[in-house]
């Protein structure tokens, strides 16, 4: 629904009250709509805002995310009150494993070292060893012995791209996805690359074009200095640094906003202007209001899950 600049200039200030009224503060991720991005108190990628919910002084939490970085917020702040707005805000990839799939796997190799991408559920982290995100997932698997089999989920594409920088051998990749990035294909960085041949490319490694980008720049087919797989973080933090005025950018597009922000004189293109995640955009400003006045949602984990799933979390809080 539109609303009138009034209109959403009223809501806000609405927010605000509420918010100091609470004592709870603003958590949001870069993919986030522009106007989520724009209140936020912290707003960042899933390792950034998994530190930040540790360290803010509040006692409310409102996560505008989706429900694995409510889930995570809610483990490491067990005394803290963590609101979703939107209760039907999922993830595609956190559902390409259950825990029961976990836990067959982990049958079939039984002295694996489990490392599982932020994310999943909660009963996938109380079932792993390690969590990672995009930022730190080479870091985590580094941290292992190298003679350590290692089981790593649940996305291919990530896990393809560490098993190439770490040159694990021994490491077994799930075969998820999520269905955004893996929707970015080579075929739509032929096209933007040819429209705009001095750009920078910067890929998210969870990207179906990520393998395609790597080979090609190792081949000379693209140029190896333009050629960046990053993190969301590090694609924020890479474009203010770069001497570079133009970006292609291989990642859910709500980045680009906060890159534009950040970078006013520079050019950003999606490389698919279609890479939208519609569980990311269910948080709107009248959800993230009614969560101040009215607790929707409340998020919680069962205590033993929740302590379980701590000690992966910690382990990806700690590395990188």
């Amino acid at each position: 629904m539109l609303i009138s600049m009034l209109e959403r200039k009223e809501l806000v200030e609405e927010i605000m009250y509420w918010k100091e009224k609470r004592n709870a503060v603003l958590l949001a991720h870069n993919y986030q709509l522009p106007e989520i991005q724009d209140i936020a108190d912290v707003l960042g990628d899933s390792l950034h805002l998994a530190r930040a919910t540790t360290e803010v002084d509040a006692d409310v939490i409102v996560f505008c995310g989706v429900h694995f970085m409510a889930e995570t917020s809610a483990i490491l702040n067990p005394n803290k009150k963590v609101l979703l707005p939107d209760i039907n805000a999922g993830c595609s990839l956190a559902d390409s494993i259950t825990v029961e799939q976990l836990r067959e796997w982990k049958k079939e190799h039984p002295n694996a070292t489990v490392v599982s991408y932020v994310n999943t559920s909660a009963d996938v982290k109380a079932e792993s060893d390690y969590c990672c995100t995009s930022s730190n997932a080479v870091e985590v698997v580094n941290a292992i012995p190298e003679d350590q089999e290692i089981l790593f989920l649940p996305d291919m594409f990530l896990g393809s791209f560490v098993q190439r920088q770490t040159g694990r051998e021994n490491m077994h990749i799930w075969m998820g996805e999520c269905h955004v990035h893996a929707g970015i294909e080579p075929q739509h960085i032929d096209t933007v690359t040819n429209n705009h041949p001095n750009a920078d490319l910067l890929v998210h490694p969870e990207c179906g074009c990520s393998t395609s980008m790597i080979y090609l720049s190792g081949e000379g087919e693209l140029p190896e200095e333009k050629t960046h797989i990053l993190s969301t973080g590090r694609m924020l933090d890479y474009s203010k640094q770069s001497s570079a005025n133009e970006f292609i950018v291989a990642t859910e597009t709500g980045i680009i906003h906060q890159m534009q922000k950040q970078n006013p004189d520079k050019s950003f293109y999606a490389a698919n202007p279609e890479a939208v995640c519609p569980f990311m955009k269910m948080i709107t400003l009248e959800k993230v209001l009614q969560s101040l006045k009215e607790d929707t949602h409340v998020i919680s984990v069962p205590k033993d899950t929740a302590e379980k799933a701590r000690t992966a979390i910690d382990r990806m809080v700690a590395i990188g």
